[in-house]
């Protein structure tokens, strides 16, 4: 089967809360956002699309725009943030699902999964799942590492407790199947053309063989 690319969003127009330190980074324009969606549309590559974070622009402006262009998405959920201001809320969870949107977890409060502690690895993959889950009333099976990062304790937590994929921020295609998924976060500086080169300079081979070094050593530290 062809690789296929995952594309990954954050935050979409004015944040509604405060950011953290150098967050702003992964908010884009509402005109970028739609841009990006025409444009990959267009794409002869099978693309996927997610959202991190929990933000509410997700449901504000970002379903419409998915809807109005036939298209779907993963969003990946901060548990500790449910209900929050300017993040998603319970209604907003359901929202998503009604819609044909699918619902993951990016664990409890955005804290990056790479040598945590046996109690915060049990808050961050198993209790997070829990809550989620139980808005949703589905299982919830997909994880997304928060800011990239994971080490081979985290990776070995989310396999026993039986996630069937866990997304990353490794910046390369991905094969189908795969348990581990990169993905490529789209910035504030962004445009269709400089996603789509980022995407082409990927799949050469010195590019390749250097992001697949980064993801083993990753996986094994």
């Amino acid at each position: 089967m062809p690789e296929h690319i995952n594309i990954l969003f954050h935050g979409i127009g004015t944040p509604a809360r405060e950011l953290e330190p150098g967050e702003q980074r992964y908010w884009i324009s509402e005109s970028s956002f739609a841009a990006l969606l025409d444009d990959i549309v267009s794409w002869s590559v099978p693309v996927r699309l997610s959202f991190d974070d929990s933000n509410s622009s997700d449901v504000e402006i970002a379903l419409p725009a998915l809807l109005d262009r036939g298209l779907t998405a993963e969003f990946f959920v901060l548990a500790g943030r449910l209900g929050s201001a300017g993040s998603l809320g319970e209604p907003e969870l359901r929202v998503l699902l009604s819609n044909g949107m699918s619902v993951g977890t990016h664990g409890m409060h955005h804290h990056p999964w790479r040598a945590m502690s046996p109690p915060a690895i049990h808050e961050e993959l198993s209790l997070a799942r829990d809550r989620i889950a139980a808005v949703t009333g589905r299982p919830v099976t997909r994880a997304a590492c928060p800011l990239g990062r994971y080490d081979r304790t985290t990776l070995t937590g989310l396999r026993r407790l039986g996630y069937t994929t866990v997304f990353t921020s490794d910046r390369r295609p991905a094969s189908p199947g795969a348990w581990l998924q990169p993905r490529f976060s789209v910035y504030d500086t962004d445009t269709p053309d400089s996603v789509r080169a980022a995407v082409q300079r990927s799949r050469r081979l010195p590019v390749r063989a250097r992001n697949a070094a980064a993801t083993l050593v990753k996986s094994w530290r």
